[in-house]
């Protein structure tokens, strides 16, 4: 690991690792929570969208108002006690497997408990990271934690596709609790980066839970390049909804892929991601916005490779590690630089409100798209409701490009106050 820059400021190291190690647990559990459905409770397109409901519905439910906690409380603690819950949560899934009383309404209820539970951490960590970096340092700072979320990635889904195979998937999912642990030991380890020079409550008096919800809207809204990402965001998030729903059906039941191949497959996906971050910082020089656009373009390019493949032959195979390829790397590059501009934007104060609501619209149109695609997979067909997946993404790419995002050209060193 070089010295120097941000590798010396040891407050970002333990969250670097953090972020690495929690992220390898939960793409493991992301990949067996539904081969356990499919596998052992033999669930059907509805069943895995319920699934998919159970882990989007807290997002969107208590979204703001973890938003509206997180800039009133100091982030550390709220990660620390949230990694801590998950694992205890993650660890009743094999537990019940073993003693033969393990049913979808078990996933269901854990997928939702750890859900609602990830939503405060993952706002409270995409807040923190802006008091431990400089502004000019958060494209390199989200790059850095972006590659080693890829190399996790990579790790991940290569091995859980075999731990599930050879192991069973609950077993796989015990993987997740320990990584929980680790997280919250490496959390634990950041000094405390929120000064009192950061003034949560200008205004000096405490308003209500409602009144800083509806500022952090207000401050999205009123902002034009938040408002134009969100827009976009919607379309792009419905298609994820729906393709991230079928996924795992279509290319196992419907083409027939085996979960150690598919795991291989997706590993390399982790390494087109890491090859992505690795880049992100380079690109902003041809314009942070036009970066953006060109980055949606080519996921739905990649994304498009998904319904091409029709059978688990080598053609197959290759369409789906192309879809890996170019569709993970770009979005990598989108997201980095997606991330870092809103950190950059927003005012401190308000950020953690500012990260919730653009998460719950997120949150939001994947939930809609996750109804739809349980419906739309059993009526219409899984490969058919990849391809509408397609033609959204591609919907949210030309929604970028005429908002004004395209046109900004890079991260700003200074927050952009807004009327609240």
């Amino acid at each position: 690991m070089p010295r120097g820059g941000l590798w010396r400021n040891p407050n970002y190291v333990n969250l670097w690792g953090a972020a690495t190690v929690s992220t390898y647990g939960s793409l493991v559990t992301r990949t067996a929570l539904p081969f356990t459905a499919i596998l052992l409770l033999d669930a059907s397109p509805f069943a895995i969208s319920v699934l998919r409901v159970a882990e989007l519905l807290p997002g969107f439910l208590f979204g703001l108002v973890a938003g509206a906690w997180v800039d009133r409380l100091r982030r550390k603690p709220i990660m620390i006690a949230t990694d801590l819950g998950r694992a205890l949560l993650i660890v009743t899934i094999p537990l019940a497997a073993f003693l033969g009383w393990l049913g979808l309404g078990h996933l269901y209820l854990i997928a939702a408990l750890v859900s609602a539970l990830s939503v405060f951490f993952d706002v409270a960590y995409q807040s923190i990271l802006p008091t431990l970096v400089k502004n000019e340092e958060l494209v390199e700072a989200n790059s850095k934690l972006s590659a080693a979320m890829s190399v996790a990635e990579a790790s991940a889904f290569s091995s859980a596709g075999w731990l599930i195979q050879l192991l069973t998937a609950p077993a796989a999912i015990l993987v997740d609790a320990f990584t929980f642990i680790a997280s919250a030991g490496l959390v634990a380890r950041i000094r405390d980066p929120e000064s009192s020079s950061i003034d949560r409550n200008p205004s000096g008096s405490q308003p209500s839970i409602a009144s800083d919800v509806a500022e952090g809207l207000r401050a999205v809204w009123q902002q034009p390049v938040l408002r134009g990402r969100v827009f976009a965001g919607v379309a792009q998030n419905l298609a994820f909804g729906l393709v991230g729903t079928v996924f795992l059906l279509y290319v196992n039941q419907e083409v027939g892929f085996d979960p150690g191949i598919l795991g291989m497959i997706f590993a390399v996906g982790g390494v087109s991601s890491f090859l992505g971050a690795m880049i992100a910082g380079r690109l902003p020089r041809f314009g942070v916005g036009a970066v953006m656009v060109a980055s949606l373009l080519l996921a739905t390019v990649g994304e498009a490779f998904v319904p091409l493949a029709t059978a688990a032959n080598t053609l197959g195979v290759l369409f789906l590690i192309g879809q890996q390829i170019v569709a993970d790397s770009a979005l990598t590059v989108y997201d980095i630089n997606q991330v870092s501009l809103r950190q950059a934007i927003a005012p401190a104060h308000i950020l953690g409100r500012v990260n919730a609501s653009v998460r719950v619209t997120e949150f939001g149109a994947i939930l809609l798209g996750t109804v739809a695609a349980g419906y739309l997979g059993e009526v219409v067909g899984l490969r058919e409701t990849l391809w509408l997946g397609v033609a959204l993404s591609f919907v949210a790419a030309v929604a970028l490009a005429l908002s004004p995002v395209r046109a900004v050209r890079r991260i700003p060193e200074m927050p952009v106050e807004v009327q609240t």
